[in-house]
């Protein structure tokens, strides 16, 4: 058993040399996924299901990681991580790449296994989804977890319907049936719905089990025809349902040590027309058991008590079985390896052939138990016992009752009166009443043998003889006539071999196996005497065919050799392409019913049918091309009638022509390994070979010389023309030589030319170059000029202001002296007054009284006096300051006049007349004046000193603006 470990790689191969399964464990592979981190762990695997195909199966783990196997191709590939545990699983959509996975937070999402891109989520579950069935279109999936069941379109992956039901029923399982349009339904009280799918009407409800036989359904599987229906649950019992009558037919008893069933599913089977017969039991013990349902057999077991089985899927055309199991690890199983030593079943010691009574079943009426030898009977009661008497069968006629007797339970006697009485057997059961027929051993080890050796050295070329436009078709037919070939060497020198192939190949196109056995079986029985005159056509059977024809038709015949037509055009063409050129499909299918149903002289008998029944049309020929033309075309021929008059030829003609007295009984191929052919001239053959392989060496030596010749061939030709091309380039390097000289020549000329310009443009520039060198010293001693001029300039500036600074400060420290002697002068008065005051206090008081009207008005007089000339005063010094700093403003640069001292006196002047009058003044009125003259000499100290900042902010304007031009020439 290979192991393979999927640790951290995303793809690879799955085992790593050719499996060669047990046959007691029947394991192709065990694939584990360990990390690799410091602390590894195993990684288990909770999910598995197949494609439709069956060669590919996707898994996944609890972490969420999803891988596919192609079982086909030997690669596994990562394809998606969901990041969380996946509780169900579905491959087998109508988009053959896509896959739905419902994971641990109730949602279902659809993934493609090529772009690895998620292409729908769905959500709407409020529970775990434990089951996912998808209808056999794939445009629908039903998802079911324990409250609810809902309908999917899977084309828009929107929710058409949904499941409600009521809280105290749990739903156990809602499926799809197979090739249908019902949902099936079945929940925690037993109870099972049929449901139509467009319309959700409840189409039936199966009955409730029999009492005596009561379990709770727990896990269910249905046939792949939709017909019967496997229900088990916490019991070794097993119930068996027939959906078309709608009721329990059967009762199956599993083993005692069979406690619970926690798995039922059917292994399909190429040839059953989908009634599967072989249903997979996985127990509460790990154990997956198969048992025949007919027969109660148990045909083989997978798991073990140490290495259990959680749960499995088997791939839909029955090949391989895969099992997680209870240690996280999942085995891919080999169904041929399991039943390998498995014979078919012997006949049943006791046959039921009477029908179910109509009345009320007891479950001890339908019960029968699985056992591991041969086939028990069902338990009877006392009322049965007469009949199981009747039915002991007579001793007497078991030879010719073996005689006829087939695998699976088929009798050769009764399809043989099927047949006659329908004329073909049914398309359902075709292929596997051929299988019996033929009693075809499919040894597959054997097979396998022959198709490992490759494909044949004499099919190499096939598709030139034979250009079949299916790829596929082409591939199936080489490697089956090279298995043929590597059977039997005469096969690989056999012409019409593919002719005599090819209808089967295309037939059994799905299953190789059975084609190659067919046609085995079809060589050695049908095709008897073939290869006696090898390699010319069997003339001993064409004329046991022409003696049939004469003594049945002498007048066909004397008209065949009236025309020089002989057995070789009127019986050999249909025998080598067994009347696949001349029958349709349906035609043929019928006419092999019969061939395979009969001795082996029935496919001899047909060729003198077919041209008894073609008298009218033959007779009517009378050129050898319309022979050849008539028996390999498809003519207006009823097969019904050819069939019949071939029954009629085998019981009418003679024994000593009739062709089953000179061949052998059908013989069927041995188990286990192919019985070697050697019914041909061996000298021939070995003859043909020798000559072939001397034959085929000559030509080698023929190819070889002629490979040899084109070589050297070749090689001359090659070297003439490279020859050719080095002429060809020589002339072309001295056309191109003589270009270039000229293309010198020309440039010089251009040269002396450019040259000779250059000079000129030269002295033109140095004349320009002595014009701009001479205007450009003038411009220098004027710009020098200039400069001495604006540094004079700024020199008498410099000047002017320091004269102007000198000026200034002697008018400040006058104006302070001034102000100094003027507060003096002010205390002295004061103090004076304060004196005239006390002096005449006494005085003033005598005199208050008359003089105070008097006084009153003088000082108004007086008042209005001194305002006057205040104001005069000041109005006039204000005015001879604004025009000083107008002027000022206006030259700035010239020399200030030194004036200040003439303002100063002159606003003197209305204080020193003021003075004076004051002389002639009351002491009263004198103080008044003296307040009046203090308060304008304070307004007048104000305004001289806004006067001053004004001036001085002209002076700093205008001497920043003779400074500017220095600046400037600087």
């Amino acid at each position: 058993m290979q192991s393979t470990d999927l640790g951290n790689k995303e793809s690879g191969k799955i085992w790593h040399r050719k499996p060669s399964p047990a046959t007691r464990d029947g394991i192709i592979v065990n694939i584990i996924h360990n990390t690799s981190d410091y602390h590894p762990k195993v990684l288990r695997f909770l999910n598995v299901a197949f494609d439709g195909t069956g060669d590919c199966l996707i898994a996944g783990d609890h972490q969420g990681n999803i891988y596919v196997f192609d079982l086909h191709g030997n690669r596994f590939n990562l394809v998606q991580r969901t990041a969380q545990a996946c509780t169900a699983l579905a491959f087998n959509l109508r988009r053959k790449s896509e896959f739905l996975v419902a994971l641990a937070d109730y949602s279902i999402k659809c993934f493609d296994t090529v772009t690895k891109e998620l292409v729908s989520w769905m959500r709407g579950h409020e529970s775990s989804v434990f089951s996912i069935s998808v209808h056999a279109s794939g445009k629908y999936a039903i998802t079911t977890s324990s409250d609810t069941a809902q309908l999917w379109d899977l084309d828009t992956f929107q929710r058409k319907r949904k499941l409600n039901i009521r809280q105290s029923v749990g739903i156990q399982k809602v499926f799809f049936l197979p090739l249908s349009n019902t949902i099936l339904s079945c929940f925690k009280d037993n109870s099972i719905f049929a449901w139509e799918c467009d319309t959700l009407f409840c189409k039936y409800q199966l009955p409730a089990p029999p009492e005596s036989s009561s379990i709770l359904y727990k896990v269910f599987a249905v046939t792949r025809d939709g017909r019967i229906l496997a229900a088990g649950g916490k019991s070794n019992h097993l119930h068996l349902w027939c959906l078309e009558a709608r009721q329990l037919f059967r009762i199956i008893q599993m083993p005692t040590k069979v406690r619970a069933i926690r798995h039922l599913e059917f292994l399909p089977d190429s040839f059953d027309a989908g009634s599967n017969q072989v249903l997979g039991v996985l127990s509460q013990d790990g154990i997956m058991r198969f048992i025949n349902m007919q027969t109660c057999k148990l045909l083989f077991e997978i798991g073990s008590l140490d290495e259990g089985i959680s749960s499995s899927a088997i791939s839909p055309h029955g090949r391989y079985i895969a099992s997680i199991m209870e240690n996280g690890s999942l085995n891919i199983y080999s169904v041929q390896a399991l039943t390998q030593e498995i014979n078919k079943p012997p006949p049943p010691l006791v046959k039921v052939i009477e029908d179910l009574p109509k009345n009320k079943l007891s479950s001890s009426d339908l019960k029968m138990k699985v056992t591991s030898g041969r086939v028990q009977q069902p338990a009877k009661s006392r009322e049965s016992k007469m009949q199981t008497r009747i039915l002991k069968q007579d001793l007497t006629g078991d030879f010719e009752s073996k005689k006829n007797e087939l695998p699976d339970g088929l009798n050769k006697k009764r399809l043989q009166i099927l047949l006659k009485g329908y004329g073909e057997y049914p398309t359902k059961y075709r292929m596997f009443i051929w299988r019996s027929l033929l009693q075809l051993p499919e040894n597959h080890t054997a097979f396998s043998t022959l198709i490992d050796k490759g494909t044949h050295v004499a099919f190499l070329n096939l598709q030139k003889k034979y250009p079949i436009k299916s790829r596929k078709l082409l591939r199936v037919l080489q490697r089956t006539l090279s298995a043929l070939a590597h059977w039997s060497v005469i096969f690989s020198d056999t012409p019409y071999l593919p002719l005599l192939a090819f209808p089967f190949v295309k037939l059994f196109q799905n299953n190789q196996l059975i084609c190659f056995e067919v046609i085995a079986t079809l060589i050695i029985n049908w095709c008897q005497h073939w290869f006696e005159y090898f390699p010319n056509p069997p003339i001993n059977i064409l004329s046991m065919i022409e003696n049939v024809l004469a003594f049945h038709d002498k007048e066909l015949l004397q008209h065949f050799i009236d025309h020089d037509i002989t057995s070789q055009l009127y019986a050999w063409p249909l025998l080598e392409t067994v009347f696949s050129e001349v029958l349709t499909r349906e035609e043929w299918l019928k006419l092999f019913d019969n061939i395979f149903s009969n001795h082996p002289s029935f496919l001899l008998m047909t060729v003198v049918a077919y041209n008894i029944c073609s008298r009218t049309p033959l007779l009517s020929c009378n050129l050898k091309d319309d022979f050849e033309f008539f028996f390999h075309h498809r003519n207006n021929l009823d097969i019904n009638v050819v069939i019949r008059q071939v029954y009629h030829l085998m019981e009418t003609t003679p024994t000593d022509i009739h062709p089953d007295s000179m061949l052998n009984v059908f013989v069927a191929l041995t188990k286990g390994q192919y019985p070697v052919f050697n019914q041909y001239p061996k000298f021939i053959v070995d003859y043909q070979t020798q000559e072939r392989e001397r034959i085929r060496n000559d030509e080698l030596d023929y190819l070889r010389e002629r490979q040899t010749v084109e070589d050297m061939q070749a090689k001359v030709d090659q070297q003439r023309v490279e020859d050719e091309a080095w002429y060809q380039k020589q002339e072309l390097l001295r056309k191109a030589e003589e270009t270039r000289r000229e293309m010198l020549l020309q440039e010089e000329e251009k040269m002396i030319q450019q040259r000779q310009r250059l000079a000129a443009v030269k002295r033109e520039l140095k004349v320009k170059e002595m014009h701009l060198q001479d205007a450009a010293r003038r411009r220098f001693l004027k710009l020098q000029q200039d400069q001495q001029e604006m540094e004079l300039r700024r020199l008498d500036d410099e000047i002017g202001r320091k004269n102007l600074t000198e000026n200034q400060e002697a008018l400040a420290k006058e104006m302070r002296a001034d102000a100094d002697a003027y507060r003096r002068k002010v205390d002295l008065e004061e103090h004076m007054f304060h004196k005239l005051i006390e002096a005449g206090e006494t005085q003033s008081q005598k005199t208050q009284k008359w003089k105070e009207a008097e006084g009153k008005e003088f000082r108004l007089r007086s008042a209005k006096k001194a305002s006057a000339l205040s104001d005069a005063s000041r109005k006039w010094f204000l005015k001879q300051e604004i025009n000083a700093a107008v002027e000022h403003a206006e030259n700035p640069c010239h020399k200030e006049e030194p004036r200040f001292q003439n303002e100063q006196d002159s606003s003197c002047l209305p204080r020193t007349s003021q003075l004076n009058d004051s002389s002639e003044m009351d002491p009263s009125t004198q103080i008044s004046l003296n307040r009046r003259a203090v308060e304008w000499d304070t307004t007048g100290q104000n305004l001289i000193k806004k006067v001053r900042n004004l001036r001085q902010r002209l002076t700093a304007r205008a001497r920043h603006r003779c400074q500017t031009p220095h600046l400037l020439a600087a």
